[in-house]
C-alpha cells in the first residue's frame, strides 16, 4: 500500500506539476488507503491536498493505518471542496474487485468527480468500471483523466468502454516480478505486431499465394472491392475478386483479376487458396460457402458470411466440422455478429467480450477478431490479445472490409507458416488501429485507410 500511494504520488507530480490543490476521495478499503497514503505523501511535498473520506474510514488493517499515518502528518479531512477551488482530484474510492454500481454516497462522489473542470486520476481501476470487461457497473462511473493500474493491467481498461473512462494508462508493478505469471489476457503492441520478413530478391508472386474475395452482392460491391484492394497491398500474389454480382469491369484496379464465383467451387483449386468471403455478400452469400468451408486451404469469414453461418445450421456444421479437422481459419465479427454465432445478445457479448471471443475460438477451432473499441483476438487454448491501438475515426463504412482483405492478404504471403492465422490477425488489427491513431480529421475513409495502412507497412 506505501509503495502504490507513493508510485501515485510520484505520477501526480511528474504528470501535473502545477497542479497543487489536490481533492482525493477515498473509499472505505485497501484503494482508500492507497490514496491515503498518497494524500500524505502530497502534503508532505507542499501540495494543498484534501481528503473526503466514504463513512467511517477504511476498514483493512493496512488502510487503517495509512489514515493514522495521514492524520498524524496533519492532512486536511473534509466534505468536497467547490470545483473552482480545485486544480485536480484522485479516485481512490474501489478500484479492484468492483462487482456492484456505485450507490448512496459513493455515487454522489463519483458525480462530483465528473463535474469538476480538472483532470481525475483514478487509482488501479475508474470506480464503476469492470476491471475484466471494460464496461460499466451501472450509470456511475468516474471518467478519469488517466489510471494508474497497480501490479498488473487490468483488460477492462483496454477494451469495451474502458479506454473511454480510462483516459491514459500508467502502469506501476509495484516492486513485483510478474514474469513466471501465466497472463489472463496480452497487450498487443508494435513488437508483437512484426510478421513479414524481407521479401528475397529471386522471390514472385507465386511464392505469396492466390487469394479469392467473394462477395459483393448487387448494390454493395463496393465492400468487395475494398477487401481486395487492402489484400493487394498486404502482400497477396495474385489477388481473384468474384463478385457475386457480376464483373465489377472498369471498375476494378488492373492489378485484380475478375472471375465467377463458379470459378471458385472446384476443390482443387480452393485447397491452395486463401478465401476472404462475406464482404458485402448479402444474402446470397450463403449458397455460395460450402464449397470453401470445406476445401479452403485458408478461409477468412466476415460480415454477411457470419450471418450465413449464424442463420444456417448446415453452415454451422460444416465450420465446426473445419475446425475439428484443423483447417485454418479466421472469423472477423462484429458484436452483433459474435452474438448471432453464439445465440446471445450483443450486450451480452459487449459485457464479457474475452469470454465471447474465446467462445467462438473454442467451439470452431478459429482465431477470433472480436472488433471494436480494444477488438479481442482469440484463439483456442491461448490467452487472448487485446489491440490499444485505433479510435473512432475507424467508425465509417468499409473499413472492415478494408480490415478483412489486409488480414487475408497478410496471411496469404506468409503462406504455410505454422502460426500464420494469429500472426497475420495481430497484425492487421494493430496496423488498422495505427492507421486511424496518426490520422487526422473525424473519419478515415475506407480507400484512405488502405493507402495509409501500406505506406506503414515496410518490413
Amino acid at each position: 500500500m506505501r509503495r502504490a500511494g507513493t508510485d501515485a504520488a510520484r505520477l501526480w507530480l511528474a504528470r501535473w506539476p502545477h497542479a497543487r490543490r489536490v481533492w482525493l476521495a477515498c473509499g472505505p478499503g485497501n484503494n482508500g488507503g492507497d490514496g491515503l497514503v498518497m494524500a500524505r505523501r502530497l502534503h508532505l511535498h507542499g501540495l494543498q491536498v484534501l481528503v473526503t473520506l466514504v463513512g467511517t474510514g477504511p476498514g483493512p488493517a493496512d488502510a487503517l493505518q495509512a489514515l493514522d499515518e495521514a492524520r498524524a502528518a496533519g492532512v486536511p479531512f473534509g466534505p468536497p471542496p467547490e470545483a473552482g477551488m480545485l486544480d485536480g482530484a484522485v479516485d481512490a474510492l474501489l478500484g479492484l474487485g468492483q462487482n456492484r454500481a456505485p450507490d448512496g454516497t459513493m455515487a454522489a462522489l463519483v458525480t462530483t468527480l465528473n463535474t469538476i473542470r480538472c483532470p481525475v486520476l483514478a487509482l488501479d481501476v475508474p470506480t464503476g468500471l469492470n476491471a475484466d470487461s471494460g464496461q460499466p457497473l451501472g450509470d456511475a462511473v468516474v471518467r478519469a483523466a488517466a489510471t494508474l493500474s497497480m501490479l498488473t493491467l487490468k483488460p477492462g481498461l483496454f477494451t469495451g468502454s474502458g479506454r473511454d473512462l480510462a483516459g491514459e494508462i500508467w502502469w506501476t508493478p509495484l516492486g513485483v516480478d510478474l514474469a513466471t505469471a501465466a497472463p489472463t489476457a496480452r497487450l498487443l503492441g508494435s513488437a508483437d505486431a512484426q510478421v513479414l520478413p524481407a521479401r528475397p530478391h529471386a522471390g514472385h508472386k507465386g511464392l505469396y499465394g492466390d487469394l479469392w474475395v467473394l462477395g459483393g452482392a448487387a448494390g454493395m460491391q463496393g465492400a468487395a472491392l475494398l477487401a481486395a484492394r487492402a489484400a493487394l497491398a498486404a502482400g497477396a500474389g495474385r489477388v481473384y475478386l468474384a463478385c457475386l454480382a457480376g464483373d465489377l469491369g472498369r471498375c476494378a484496379p488492373s492489378a485484380l483479376m475478375s472471375r465467377s464465383p463458379q470459378d471458385l467451387q472446384a476443390p482443387e483449386r480452393l485447397s491452395t487458396a486463401t478465401v476472404i468471403a462475406g464482404c458485402g455478400g448479402g444474402t446470397v452469400i450463403a449458397s455460395e460457402l460450402p464449397a470453401p468451408i470445406r476445401h479452403a486451404a485458408r478461409l477468412v469469414l466476415d460480415a454477411d458470411a457470419l450471418n450465413a453461418v449464424a442463420g444456417e445450421p448446415s453452415l454451422t456444421a460444416a465450420l465446426e466440422m473445419r475446425g475439428r479437422a484443423g483447417r485454418p481459419t479466421v472469423l472477423t465479427p462484429h458484436p452483433l455478429e459474435a452474438a448471432r454465432l453464439l445465440g446471445v445478445t450483443a450486450k451480452a457479448v459487449q459485457a464479457d467480450r474475452l469470454a465471447a471471443a474465446g467462445q467462438l475460438a473454442g467451439r470452431f477451432g478459429a482465431v477470433v477478431v472480436l472488433k471494436g473499441s480494444g477488438s479481442v483476438i482469440a484463439a483456442p487454448g491461448e490467452a487472448p490479445w487485446i489491440n490499444a491501438t485505433g479510435n473512432a475515426r475507424l467508425s465509417s463504412a468499409g473499413t472492415g472490409d478494408v480490415l478483412a482483405g489486409w488480414l487475408a492478404g497478410r496471411w496469404s504471403s506468409l503462406g504455410g507458416h505454422p502460426h500464420a492465422p494469429m500472426l497475420a490477425a495481430r497484425e492487421a488489427v494493430w496496423r488498422h488501429g495505427l492507421a486511424a491513431d496518426q490520422a487526422r480529421g473525424t473519419v478515415l475513409i475506407a480507400d484512405a485507410l488502405i493507402g495509409a495502412m501500406h505506406a506503414d507497412s515496410a518490413p
